[in-house]
C-alpha cells in the first residue's frame, strides 16, 4: 500500500507553482503582473517557476501587446489542469487520513 504523500507532483507542489496553477483554474489565462501581486514573489522568482511549469508542459505563456503595452499572459495547458486536479484529490486523501483533534 502506498501512502498518498509519495504521489504528491514535485513539479506542483511547492507554494509559488501550486499558486500558479490554482488562480489559473479560476480563469482562462492570468496576466504576469497580477500572478506577481496575487502570489507576492518578485518578478525574477515568478519566472523562474513560470520556466518550471511551461517545462512539464503544465502552462504556455504567450506575449502580446495591449494597449500599447507588452503584456506576458499565462494560461494552463490540459495536462496542467489535469495534474492539479491530480494533486488536489492526493492532497484530499492525505488530509483525510488525519484524525481531527478536538481541543479540551
Amino acid at each position: 500500500m502506498t501512502h498518498p504523500s509519495s504521489v504528491l507532483d514535485d513539479t506542483i507542489h511547492q507554494r509559488v507553482r501550486l499558486g500558479i496553477l490554482a488562480v489559473l483554474s479560476e480563469s482562462r489565462r492570468a496576466d504576469f503582473g497580477y500572478l506577481k501581486e496575487i502570489l507576492e514573489v518578485t518578478a525574477g522568482n515568478l519566472s523562474q517557476h513560470l520556466a518550471v511549469l511551461e517545462e512539464a508542459g503544465h502552462i504556455q505563456i504567450t506575449k502580446g501587446i495591449e494597449e500599447k503595452r507588452t503584456r506576458t499572459w499565462i494560461t494552463a495547458t490540459r495536462k496542467g489542469r489535469a495534474a492539479l486536479a491530480l494533486e488536489v484529490a492526493t492532497m484530499r486523501a492525505l488530509l483525510g487520513g488525519i484524525p481531527s483533534t478536538q481541543r479540551p
